[in-house]
């Protein structure tokens, strides 16, 4: 065990060292300074004009891919992921675990920090007062929110509070004012979307606390229990004041009491926690809702810190990262450490040109694809597994929340250049939960171990396939094959070649494609009878297409269909989920040239699809045209290469770059979505972005900077760096005349991965008007 735990770290140091050196080729600037958190930082509904609210982020430290998110937490229940929204004016507490940017009800925001002064309080309480509590206001113009770190001030106790991060540890700097009643006060039962239901603490020392907390669809959580998370978080804290004025609350929740996420924050429950028995002679405590506090007297100005090693292993794993990470080091190394971790990271990017708010937003984005799928093993190699076992990972870093829906469409094909490794690891991690838990098929939106079933489709198929198309292949892609079989027999089209009633449409066109990448993986491994039946099982698309009404449409069970609405193709939720006919109808991206046939040829095909864009409001918020707020459409722009068209391509993916992406907290104008939302964007303003994962073919679009350089990692490719220059680019020459690739003329309006990594310069003419003979081809 000794041996492979140092083969473990020697491998993640020549990991380092191998990324230092890749990164090396473009980092020339503190790339992190162009980082703003804020963006996208907000659950306001009201501002996005639909109930899935705006972005979603969260503003606290993390490090790239880190288990550890240190943010301020602003609100604790309901469709707030984050735990924070910028419209709010208290704060609650400081979590050590956060969500990025999803929809549903979210989970994590774990251990809640909170220092005050004066009389002990065991709730947070209300923002608007109606209930009184320990949540402060806070000053936002003080309000600072970097890469790795973040700060503000809280008025109601001038206490000013700043974060930053390790990969698997987080630490709070307090600077108190003079007071004879300060206070650190953690809430241990604390959870967004609900509680934690059991939860243990220990004073080892005059400076350390140790114990657990336990989070179970029991206590709400992701989707308020019925995304099924069962987690412990597993943590080791030591304070830089000594313990010696200390107490644990324990509150006495009867056992028929709902612990979900309406319930916790409903009157009943917290007078319940507010009259918390308070016990200051013990040394240990096992509860149902307990929180701990250490009280001492300080001096003007005065710091006090708190460092935390967190784990999902135990507590000695929680201690093991506390010790490698942060346990000899200050507050300020431990953040010069993390901003240099984001500037490596970012290195994988260099852009030139464009504006200031621009590169903002470029470089915001590319860091928000750096946030997930996180790391879920300690710094020993050890993680549960999807069997509740502790296992030991030897050849990939077990990571954890994949938002399959939504990331197969950008986060991973932005990936599979930038970060091949990655999708290596995330492979091995869906494949090896596949197998500990014994359902030995793909979850298509997985999140510490749970097969939580949330949203449709079987995406983790769409990453494999791409992946080994691509040559990441250090799995055992046999095993992946079986289990990719598996998870379409268990959750495709099946026997009647379509999926009826609900989301008829959806799913149908969604198993169609997970089947046809099946087909594309059968034929890499010379399995033809495979090849052959999935690639007929790829056309199960034909099959909900309605002659009569030229669209898709949802069939029941018995083959028929399904009463058409009388707003027809805009009817939200019609044989869809979040969606329209109209915007899901696009996706059929395995075989773009039968799609356009079947809905009436060419010329028919793109005037609907002008027609679609041109409809779409300027503001690019919530609609029934092309909503970009949500996934199912964000292939679609790239449809105009396909259709001959590709100055149209050019023309809406620099209007969407321009109205859906901006530089403040409003600048996501729907979820993040783990990544999803950023990596299009990220993707999109380089000038590529595929029109079908499990192909080789990116399209070529219009780049919103004048250069781009992508790094490539040597371990994968062997090109060095794939550069793209697009001349005269300016908010007014969108239009590519004509394009170059390695010194000879280029008329393809795409381009094959085997180029991007081979190395190649893509040079790109650009003007105010379309040529329409460019890229015709």
């Amino acid at each position: 065990m000794y041996l492979l735990i140092k083969r473990i770290a020697f491998s993640c140091l020549i990991a380092t060292l191998i990324s230092c050196t890749r990164s090396a080729i473009v980092t020339d600037n503190v790339l992190s300074d162009y980082v703003n958190p804020f963006i996208g930082a907000s659950t306001n509904v009201g501002d996005a004009g639909t109930y899935h609210g705006l972005g979603k982020t969260f503003p606290g430290a993390t490090t790239p891919y880190g288990m550890v998110q240190v943010s301020p937490n602003t609100i604790t229940g309901g469709d707030n992921g984050s735990g924070y929204s910028y419209e709010h004016q208290t704060l609650e507490g400081f979590a050590f675990t956060q969500m990025s940017g999803i929809g549903w009800y979210g989970d994590l925001g774990n251990f809640l920090v909170m220092p005050s002064t004066g009389k002990l309080q065991l709730i947070a309480g209300k923002e608007d007062n109606s209930i009184k509590g320990y949540r402060s206001r806070y000053d936002k113009k003080t309000e600072i929110a970097k890469a790795g770190y973040y700060s503000t001030e809280l008025i109601d106790y001038n206490i000013k509070v700043e974060s930053t991060v390790a990969p698997h540890s987080g630490v709070l700097r307090f600077t108190f004012p003079e007071n004879e009643q300060s206070r650190i006060q953690i809430d241990l039962a604390r959870r967004v979307g609900g509680t934690s239901t059991k939860q243990y603490v220990k004073i080892l020392d005059e400076f350390t606390i140790q114990g657990w907390m336990k989070c179970n669809p029991d206590g709400g959580g992701w989707g308020n229990g019925a995304g099924k998370t069962d987690y412990t978080v597993y943590y080791y804290a030591r304070f830089s004041k000594p313990i010696e004025n200390y107490g644990i609350w324990s509150a006495d929740i009867p056992d028929d009491w709902s612990r979900k996420n309406d319930e916790v924050v409903s009157l009943p429950y917290l007078s319940k926690i507010a009259q918390s028995q308070i016990l200051s002679d013990k040394k240990e405590l096992e509860g149902k809702h307990l929180g701990f506090f250490t009280e001492f007297p300080t001096d003007d100005s005065e710091e006090v810190t708190l460092k935390v090693g967190i784990s999902f292993v135990d507590v000695e794993g929680a201690k093991k990262n506390f010790e490698a990470e942060v346990a000899e080091k200050d507050f300020d190394r431990i953040r010069e450490e993390a901003q240099a971790s984001w500037d490596q990271a970012l290195g994988c990017l260099k852009v030139s040109g464009g504006s200031e708010d621009q590169k903002t937003i470029f470089y915001t984005a590319l860091y928000h694809t750096m946030i997930d799928p996180r790391t879920y093993m300690d710094v020993d190699g050890r993680y549960v597994g999807g069997d509740g076992k502790i296992h030991v990972g030897s050849d990939f870093t077990k990571r954890t929340i994949f938002s399959g829906w939504d990331v197969f469409r950008s986060q991973f094909p932005l990936q599979t250049i930038i970060n091949p490794t990655l999708v290596n690891d995330e492979l091995n991690s869906l494949i090896t939960l596949a197998e500990e838990s014994g359902n030995e098929y793909f979850e298509r939106w997985e999140i510490l171990n749970a097969y939580s079933g949330c949203m449709f489709g079987n995406p983790a198929i769409s990453v494999l396939a791409d992946a080994y198309l691509k040559g990441i292949r250090g799995y055992d892609v046999e095993k992946a094959y079986r289990y990719a079989v598996n998870t379409s027999h268990k959750f495709g089209t099946g026997e009647l070649g379509y999926s009826p009633e609900p989301y008829s449409v959806a799913y149908t066109l969604e198993y169609a494609y997970s089947d046809w990448c099946i087909a594309q993986l059968a034929k890499l491994l010379g399995k033809e009878e495979d090849y052959a039946v999935f690639m007929e099982k790829g056309q199960a698309y034909r099959n909900i297409f309605d002659k009569e009404k030229n669209w898709f449409r949802p069939r029941n069970v018995d083959g028929s269909w399904v009463e058409w609405p009388e707003e027809g193709r805009l009817k939200e939720w019609y044989g869809c989920s979040e969606a329209n006919l109209y915007q899901q109808g696009w996706f059929v991206p395995q075989d773009i040239p039968g799609m356009i046939e079947l809905m009436g040829g060419r010329d028919k095909v793109l005037t609907d699809l002008t027609d679609f864009f041109e409809m779409t409001p300027q503001n690019m918020l919530w609609n029934l045209y092309y909503n970009h707020a949500n996934e199912p459409v964000h292939l679609v722009p790239f449809l105009f290469n396909h259709l001959q068209a590709p100055w149209l391509t050019q023309k809406w993916t620099r209007f969407i770059c321009d109205k859906a992406y901006t530089n403040s907290v409003e600048g996501l104008v729907g979820n993040e979505d783990v990544g999803q939302m950023s990596a299009w964007y990220v993707l999109a303003a380089t000038g590529i972005h595929p029109s079908c994962p499990g192909s080789t073919r990116y399209e070529i679009t219009s780049p919103v900077f004048s250069k781009i350089e992508f790094a490539l990692d040597p371990t994968y490719y062997k090109g060095g760096k794939f550069t793209i220059i697009a001349h005269d680019n300016s908010p007014e020459n969108i239009y590519i005349q004509r394009a170059i690739l390695n010194g000879k003329e280029y008329d393809r309006c795409y381009i094959d991965f085997t180029d991007i990594t081979a190395g190649s310069i893509l040079e790109l003419y650009m003007g105010s008007e379309p040529n329409r003979e460019w890229g015709i081809r």
